[in-house]
């Protein structure tokens, strides 16, 4: 057998359950039969529950802390970037390619920082670039993707915001994306975008690489690909008729869904309603990164146009796995599906992301299927996108460019009897994002789950099997001093690999 091609798929804030065949009432028919024709993880986690960080340690795979961008609004450094998969794999014969949402360097910066990606910047780059950028060597890109703002007009943007504005009627279409078409009912950040579907970054994505596959690439090398859409993050402003087609009525809320900081760690509070210490942080903070407490009616809403972005991005996922076949390559390709980390979408009475990691913000999607890999088949091991890189250079018969913190996924998605024992994760944040300074460490084994804050020493710990909905915390409870202490174990066993903390660019 030649060597694989490999097509990463991700989304942005996807929860790991939120899939029809894991039991909740979203319409994911391609995704559903991508995970009975391969294996699906049960117990991924993100490596950091925001953005840039658990992108870069996707495509790095190191932990935060060692690749440097241990929060938003830092940028990964191309020296650091470029040693990550796409370029140790280019560096093997395989073509390198990237399509969608990059955010590997901020877009909201301070001042220009001539990154591709930085909306200061972008103008600088002419309308035929196309790479290289972290080790791919073929990029279309859209710069920020989420329509709180709108597409930045050229000659500023990358490929999607020149698509989108190429008639002269991009403001037109703007004004489209911002009206809300129905009524939903007061719930924060949601409507009905009666952007038409064939301008919206979705279609845009998928369209993008089936071109390039077709007619793009040399046809006598393997690919690496990651496609990377940048829904169904917030805003919740599905296009129509997407955002219709499930009824608000009959979308499944979370059981627990009040909020309370009774028996948990002091910064669950401090970090919701404390203010930024950096005022350029503090409006975006209370306009779009912070949801009110919402009425069931409102949090239907919210969960409906989810699912209306889940289902969108399905449907383009079929699209994909279709031209896949057509040309030939769906046997010899390895396809992935991840999300960068998921969203509390109302446990807890919480929404979006913060430094609380609960399962719905921590776990992520990880469905794969390709050569030799299992068919129909759950795999309960801790796991993290971290292991991506790895699990690539062992198929692809690469060697890794730099220190790698995951390891690779063919046992297990091979055998039956492979085991992991732990999976971390981490995040660094200064006083500037949520008012306090915090140092986050967490572990996540098949049946437990710990979170640390170093600077303190407060912390949270939960039995996953007797307790899922993650009510009582046990960090200071006697019996679970055993646990607590293995769980600790697993913490300090982090490579002695840390870089000092980088100062922020940007917000995002």
């Amino acid at each position: 057998m030649t060597r694989p091609n490999i097509l990463l798929i991700s989304a942005d804030q996807q929860r790991a359950d939120c899939f029809g065949f894991m039991g909740r009432k979203v319409k994911t028919p391609h995704l559903d039969q991508l995970a009975a024709d391969g294996t699906h993880f049960t117990a991924c986690i993100t490596p950091s529950v925001v953005c840039q960080p658990a992108r870069a340690s996707i495509l790095t795979g190191q932990l935060c802390r060692t690749h440097g961008v241990h929060d938003n609004g830092i940028d990964l450094t191309p020296e650091v970037g470029e040693k990550g998969w796409a370029g140790a794999l280019a560096e093997t014969g395989y073509q390198t390619s990237f399509f969608g949402k990059a955010h590997f360097s901020t877009y909201h910066t301070y001042e220009p920082t001539g990154s591709p990606e930085c909306l200061r910047s972008s103008a600088q780059y002419p309308a035929d670039w196309n790479g290289p950028y972290m080790g791919f060597q073929h990029l279309e890109l859209m710069l920020v993707g989420h329509n709180w703002w709108a597409p930045e007009k050229p000659p500023g943007g990358q490929h999607y915001e020149r698509f989108y504005h190429a008639d002269g009627r991009g403001d037109e279409r703007t004004e489209l994306m911002w009206e809300n078409a129905g009524d939903t009912k007061g719930a924060a950040q949601v409507w009905h975008s009666k952007l038409p579907t064939a301008y919206h970054n979705t279609s845009w994505t998928s369209d993008r690489f089936i071109e390039w596959m077709n007619h793009g690439r040399d046809p006598d090398k393997p690919f690496a690909t990651w496609v990377s859409f940048p829904d169904p993050h917030h805003p919740f402003d599905c296009p129509e008729p997407w955002s219709r087609l499930h009824d608000p009525a009959e979308v499944d809320l979370p059981e627990n869904r009040t909020r309370s900081f009774e028996g948990k760690p002091w910064w669950h509070q401090a970090a919701l309603e404390g203010e930024p210490s950096d005022p350029k942080f503090a409006e975006i903070r209370k306009q779009y990164s912070r949801i009110q407490p919402q009425t069931d009616e409102q949090l239907r809403e919210i969960i409906a146009n989810t699912y209306g972005q889940i289902a969108y991005i399905d449907h383009e996922v079929g699209r994909m796995l279709i031209a896949l076949q057509q040309a030939g390559l769906d046997e010899n390709t390895i396809v992935i599906y991840i999300s960068d980390h998921g969203d509390w979408l109302g446990d807890h009475g919480l929404i979006l992301k913060g430094p609380m990691h609960y399962e719905g913000l921590l776990r992520v999607p990880m469905i794969v299927r390709g050569p030799g890999v299992r068919k129909g088949v759950a795999v309960d091991e801790p796991i993290s996108t971290l292991d991506l890189g790895p699990t690539f250079f062992d198929y692809g018969a690469a060697q890794p460019l730099q220190t790698q913190h995951g390891s690779s996924l063919r046992p297990l998605l091979e055998t039956a009897d492979a085991k992991r024992d732990f999976a971390l994760n981490e995040w660094g944040l200064g006083p500037g994002r949520v008012g306090v300074a915090l140092e986050l460490r967490t572990v996540r084994t098949r049946t437990h789950k710990m979170t640390i804050d170093l600077n303190s020493g407060a912390g949270e710990l939960y039995d996953l099997v007797a307790d899922p909905g993650e009510l009582t915390n046990l960090f200071d409870a006697p019996d679970a001093a055993e646990i607590r202490t293995e769980l600790e174990r697993h913490i300090a066993s982090r490579p002695d690999d840390v870089v000092p903390d980088r100062t922020p660019v940007g917000t995002a």
